[in-house]
Parts: structure tokens; sequence; C-alpha cells
């Protein structure tokens, strides 16, 4: 049975991936220090035997018993709330955590996955974002923390695929959504629908006129589990090109959701990116992926899961 690590199981997109490996057949060891994850999102899997759950910091040393065809690295904080709250944590699971899993990958001879983003684009001059697109980053502004740990996990994939043979592949992921975000964190969908459903002012950021490219979270995970089987061992966009203003985003939610809520404007965070759209044509030629969920449908679905953790 192929065997398979994911260190930030139990975080939104690591769970999810535990799902999917599973449902494929994998054995799989779920590793999380809890930081930001939910062992509430595994729950479900405790009494699988083909699942278990290791409490740890992938910062450590790094061992594990047995085995491994493939290490998923999706440790890290994710939301600009969590990287400004554990900004040296955030470092650190790009940087140390990436190389400690890497060195299991080389011990264990397993293929490695690394979660990238695309906030290593920055705030991009080039729209869409293409994967031969290097970025515009601000390496010493609050967001760095994150763009460079990414951008340094990238590099250090790169190096021992080159230097030691390692079988890597390196997926920037686009804004993803759907169920098991954590209400209060900080993104714009979870915080558009938890102040929704209250009837609580939403809260849009600038003027509203920014833009995201939201993935409904099973389009994402199907995109980053042919990835990892394909052949293709440089960085690929996964997300849906679909581009959406936060303004229009916000008044999508309040209608959704019938709610009363009327929205507020705050000043725009220091180096928001003012454009966000994957250019997806190198996983629709080499993977056959491009998400299947409607926006309408995928936020139904998130809506029904934030109504449930909110007993409404």
């Amino acid at each position: 049975m192929i065997r398979s690590l994911v260190t930030g199981g139990a975080g939104f997109l690591g769970s999810h991936l535990c799902d999917r490996l599973l449902a494929e057949g994998h054995q799989v060891v779920c590793l999380d220090n809890l930081i930001t994850g939910d062992i509430a999102n595994i729950s479900h899997l405790m009494g699988n035997s083909n699942f278990s759950f290791l409490n740890y910091d992938v910062t450590n040393y790094l061992f594990i018993d047995g085995k491994l065809d493939f290490i998923f690295h999706f440790a890290s904080p994710a939301s600009p709330i969590d990287y400004l709250k554990v900004p040296i944590q955030t470092l650190k699971v790009g940087s140390l955590g990436t190389h400690k899993a890497l060195g299991l990958a080389k011990a264990k001879g397993a293929r490695f996955f690394i979660a990238s983003t695309s906030e290593v684009y920055g705030d991009p001059l080039i729209h869409p974002q293409k994967e031969s697109y290097w970025g515009n980053v601000n390496p010493v502004g609050p967001r760095g923390v994150y763009d460079e740990a990414k951008r340094f996990s990238e590099a250090m994939t790169m190096a021992y695929h080159r230097y030691h043979g390692i079988e890597t592949r390196i997926v920037r992921i686009f804004n993803t959504y759907g169920e098991r975000m954590r209400m209060n964190d900080g993104r714009a969908i979870p915080a558009f629908l938890s102040q929704a459903i209250k009837n609580e002012d939403v809260t849009v950021f600038g003027d509203g006129s920014q833009t995201r490219s939201v993935c409904y979270v099973s389009d994402l995970i199907d995109g980053i589990y042919r990835l990892m089987m394909s052949d293709y061992d440089m960085p690929m966009n996964i997300g849906n090109p679909e581009e959406v203003t936060m303004l229009e985003l916000a008044k999508e939610i309040i209608q959704l959701t019938g709610s009363r809520s009327k929205i507020i404007f705050q000043d725009l965070p220091e180096d928001d990116p003012k454009v966000r759209q994957p250019d997806i044509t190198k996983a629709k030629e080499l993977l056959g992926w491009e998400p299947k969920v409607h926006r309408h449908e995928g936020l139904q679905r998130t809506l029904k899961y934030f109504k449930m953790k909110l007993g409404v």
C-alpha cells in the first residue's frame, strides 16, 4: 500500500488532502502541531486503520518509522492574521520545516510535494500571473514573512531536486475556500460569511476594487493530487481563473445569506495585492485539470458549513 505523510494535515487544505489520499487507497500519516490546525478537521478519520496522527512540529528533528512513498509539505500559517501573529514560526516552517521534510524525503526515497502560494508573485505587475513571472515582493514588509518563506521553500526544494536527485513537485496555490476554513482566520470569504450570517457590518478593505480568483477546495485538491502523480517538476499554478472584486464578492455573500448587513470600508493593509488571477494553461495542458465547481455552488456549501459551526 502507498504510504503518504501530510505535514499540516489538520489544517484546512491538509485535512481535505488526507481525505483524498485515503480515498485513493493510501495509508496516511498526518503531522500537525495544531498552531493553526484543528483536530476537529480530522476527527472523522481517527477510526480509520489507514490513518494516523502525530502532534509534532516539523521544524524539529523529523523521523517517521517505516516506508514513505510521498511527502506533502503543507505545514504553515496561511492567512495574514496568522502569520502576522506568529511571524517567526511562519519563517521557520517555510525554511527549517521544508529542510527537515526534504531530508526525510531523501532518506526514504520519497517524492516530495511543497505547497507554495500565489503570494510568491507579491503585488504583481503582470496579469494574469504565469509561472514564469518572478514576482514583485517586499521582503521587509509585514507580509514578507510568508511570501519569502514560501519563495525560500521553492528554492530549497529545487536545490534538493537538482543536487540530490529528489523527485519534487511544486504547486502555487491561489485563493481557496470551502468547509473547514476557520471563521476568524482573517481571509475574505470566512470574514464576509461570518459577518453576514450574524447581520454584522461586512468589512471591505480599500475601495473593494482589488481582485481575487477563488477556487473551491475540492477542485484545488484534485489539481494537487494530479500534479503529485504527474512527471512535471517545475512550479505549477492551481486555482480558479474567474476573477472577482472584493466588493462584488461581499455583495454576493450578503445576497446569498439573505443578510441585513451593510458594507463598510477600512484602509487597505500594507502590501495587499491589487490583483490576483492564475494563468492555468500548464495545468490544463499537462494535467487535464481545470476547476468544475462554480463560485455560487461553492459558497452555498461553505455557508452551510459555517451555519453548522455557528449553530444557526
